[in-house]
This record gives C-alpha cells, structure tokens and sequence, in this order.
C-alpha cells in the first residue's frame, strides 16, 4: 500500500517537470517583453526629453532627426570651449611695472606685444604706465593676445583688437562732463587751512597763490581775515568725480584790497590771467624766485653779517627752503655770470631788459644748459638751494638790481606784461563778465553741466551764456 502510494506521487511529479520544461521558454519570453514594455513606458521625464532617449522605433527613411539632437546638444560644448580659450583678464599696474614685465608674467605672447608696438601712433600710449593703471586683456590659451585696452586719460581709451591680417588699434573717447563750482573761504592761519576748510583741494589753492604772486607775498602778507573766492572747473565722468581743472577766476582780499583774476585764452592758445580790465596779473619779474617756508633775511643795508660779525649791508632777500629745490628765474633775461663768487658762493647773475639785473647766491648746483650767454625764460629753473659760500644754512640768496643800483626784491614795483589789444579786449569782457559775477554773488545756483566737445571748442571751456553754476561758501 505504501509503495503505490510514492509510485502515484512520483508519476505526477515526472509529469509536471515535463510539462514545466515546455512552458519555461514561453514564460521567460513574455516576462522578457512585459520588462521592455515597462522600460518604454515609465521612464524618467529627463531621459525621455534628452538627446538619446532609452527606446524610441526607427526613423522613417530621410526623416530629420529629432529637434532635442539637433539644438539642445552641441551648445553647451561651445560656450564652455569659448570661456576656455579666451578668457578676460585685468591686470593693475604696479610700481615699475613695463608691458614687457606684465607680459612675461601672465604668460603672454611677446610676439603680440611686438606687433601692437608696430602699429602707428600708439607706443606711447601703450607703453607709458602708471601705478593703478588697469589693462584688460583678451588672450588665448596658448597666449595669443584677442584683445587689449586700457585708458589712457580722462577722455581716452585704447583699444587693440586682433584682425585676420593683424592688429588694429582705435582711440576710444570716454565723454566727460564740466561742472564749474564758486567757493569763498577766509583765512585764520593760511591759505591751504583755508582752502580745506571750504573744500577746496591744495591744487586749486595752489593755482591761486600761482595767480596772485606777482601782487601777493603769501608768507609775508597774509593777514587774519583776509578772504578769497574761486570759480573753477571739476571734471566727472558717469556723474563720478575725476579731479579739479582750470581756475577759471579768482579773488583776494589782502589786509582790506582787492585783487582779481580772469583767466583767457587768446586766439593763438595762449592762456593768462587778466584783470577785470583786461591788464595781465603776469609781470615782468617773479616776486619771488623760489618756492619758500620763510624769509630768513630781509633786505637791510645796515645789518650785522652773521658770521663775519661786521656791519655788511644785506643787499637782498634770503629765502630758508631745503637744499635741492629748485630755483626759478626771475624773469626772461640772457646769463651774464655761471660760477662761484665769493661769499655768494654758486651763484648765477641774469641779465634782464631796461637796465636790471638779478642775481641767485648759495646755490648747491646749477641747472643743465644754463651757461653764460644763454637765454632764459621766466619761470625756468636755473639751479636748486644749497648753503655754498658764506651760509649758515640752505637759503637763496636773491638780489635784484635796476641800473647797478641794489632794490629791495620784495617791496620793487614790478612792471607789467602787455595789456590786451582792443579786439582782443572786447572778447575777453564777453568771457569775464559771467565769472566776475560768480566773484561778486557766490552761492547763488547749481552746478552747471558742460558737454566735453562743446568745452573743448570754448576758449575757456565756460560759455559766458551759461547760467548755473555750483556754489560752495
């Protein structure tokens, strides 16, 4: 009974092997098909939108291919290899940086460098560096330069740009604008505290004291109270502030008198500064010939020589300063004496128009090409500052003589330059009678804005309609 009992059961098990045997390939197949089918079906959105999806049917014969194939792929391959190969980059220049240093330092082509300097009417404003200066350059990979610019001034930008048959440079203008700006400050101390109390920069302060020179001994006679006024230009670009200009007019007010200033240009370029009737603050002689800190000896006839300790008349002004500043002249003349004399020590006389003379003791050196016999013009620099000869420290030592005989340099009527023609004159009162307004009524507007072209085609880049103005007290 148990024997036919696992007969029975070993008979179906044969059975179902055989027939599991037949089906198996059938099952697989379908389970194989069921698979693909899910594949196609359910795949992610990315894959399905991408370039080669995981299951799509044959294309029919010449059909284009699909649009994600043709657009979407190759972009990305084009914008990474531009980024590699022609990167931008800015350079700041540093101290005693040359273009050649920059060139070898960020590893750019020298043969480049060479040919932009071939290029007509650009080496200068190539080669001629600054510190803080910016240079932007476009360049390859292996160093060929694309592209190279850098502003030159204010108002100009050079720019350097790779053609099939080489370089091509162009000078870009950068548009600025002018404003002119009226400010009034009165002295307690001296005119720079002035000036920086009322915010006016040393530059401008220090084309005032230029202007008035010839009038005005500003170590000597400034006096508490005393006040001035400026109109002047400041230049900006994209409403930035760039720096000051030209002084346009001044006034000053020294102990209780007044003196002003118009600036103008004449018809030939030359420019100088003139009186409100049209005389020119210009004279003949410099009241001083050096830029001082103080008056160390007076002219006194009767004073005691401080290191031969006699009675030796001072015949001239000693001006204290350090040695090696520079020494002007005083007005235009021809040398008539290069060397040393005496207790002068290096000195040099100049000979001037109308019988005078003057002459520049002490000095530590004299300057190139000043020689007897050359000419000079007025404010050339015709030595430095020492303490040579009989000095007991670095001072000029300055004479000035009408006819042989000694004048005091700092109290001597110094004559004038030649006043302006009357066709001339007429011109000039169109020009000053806006800027003497601005001396007269300060603080009355707003800045006024002058296009750099129209400025430019001005003869004081201020057009006397122009009505407003920046006022600063």
């Amino acid at each position: 009974m148990v024997r036919r009992n696992i007969f029975g059961r070993t008979t179906v098990a044969r059975r179902f092997k055989v027939i599991m045997a037949r089906v198996a390939p059938y099952a697989a197949a379908a389970s194989a098909a069921l698979i693909l089918w899910h594949a196609a079906r359910d795949q992610p959105a990315a894959v399905a939108d991408g370039a080669a999806p995981l299951i799509y049917p044959d294309p029919p014969r010449n059909a284009a291919p699909p649009p994600a194939l043709a657009v979407a792929a190759p972009a990305p391959a084009v914008a990474v290899r531009q980024a590699g190969i022609a990167p931008t980059i800015e350079i700041i220049v540093g101290r005693n940086d040359t273009m050649d240093a920059i060139f070898r330092r960020m590893a750019l082509d020298k043969s480049d460098l060479a040919a932009m300097r071939n290029l007509p009417g650009i080496r200068q404003s190539l080669d001629f560096l600054k510190p803080g200066d910016a240079i932007k350059v476009t360049h390859r990979s292996d160093g060929a330069v694309q592209e190279l610019s850098r502003k030159v001034s204010d108002t100009q930008t050079l720019d350097v740009v790779r053609q099939d048959d080489g370089f091509a440079a162009k000078i870009i203008s950068n548009p600025v604008e002018t404003r002119v700006r009226t400010a009034t400050a009165t002295i307690d101390s001296s005119l720079f505290q002035a000036a920086e109390a009322a915010q006016i920069s040393d530059f401008v302060a220090l084309k005032i004291a230029n202007v008035f020179a010839w009038d005005i001994d500003f170590v000597l006679d400034i006096r508490h109270g005393d006040r001035f006024t400026a109109v002047y230009e400041q230049i900006y670009r994209d409403g930035r502030y760039l720096r000051d200009g030209e002084l346009l007019a001044a006034e000053f007010v020294n102990d209780g008198k007044t003196y002003r200033a118009v600036r103008f240009v004449a018809e030939d370029g030359a420019a100088g500064y003139y009186t409100p009737d049209g005389k020119p603050l210009r004279k003949a002689f410099l009241r001083a010939p050096v830029d001082f800190t103080r008056v160390s000896s007076v002219f006194n006839p009767a004073r005691l020589h401080p290191i031969l300790n006699l009675i030796r008349g001072h015949m001239g002004t000693d001006y204290a300063a350090p040695i090696g500043t520079p020494v002007h002249a005083a007005g235009d003349g021809k040398v008539s004496f290069e060397g040393t004399r005496g207790g002068y020590g290096n000195a040099i006389v100049l000979s001037h128009s109308n019988g005078v003379s003057t002459l520049y003791g002490h000095m530590s050196r004299f300057a190139r090409n000043v020689r007897p016999g050359a000419h000079v013009a007025q404010g050339e620099v015709i030595g430095y500052v020492g303490m040579t000869g009989l000095a007991t420290g670095p001072h000029l030592h300055y004479e000035y003589l009408m006819n042989g005989v000694h004048m005091n340099p700092q109290t001597v009527h110094l004559a004038g330059a030649e006043p302006l023609r009357a066709g001339t004159l007429a011109s000039f009162q169109v020009t000053a009678a806006p800027l003497l307004q601005d001396l007269v009524a300060p603080g009355a507007s707003a800045p006024a804005t002058i296009p750099a072209t129209a400025a430019a085609a001005l003869p004081m880049a201020v057009p006397a309609e122009s009505a407003s103005r920046a006022s600063v007290n």
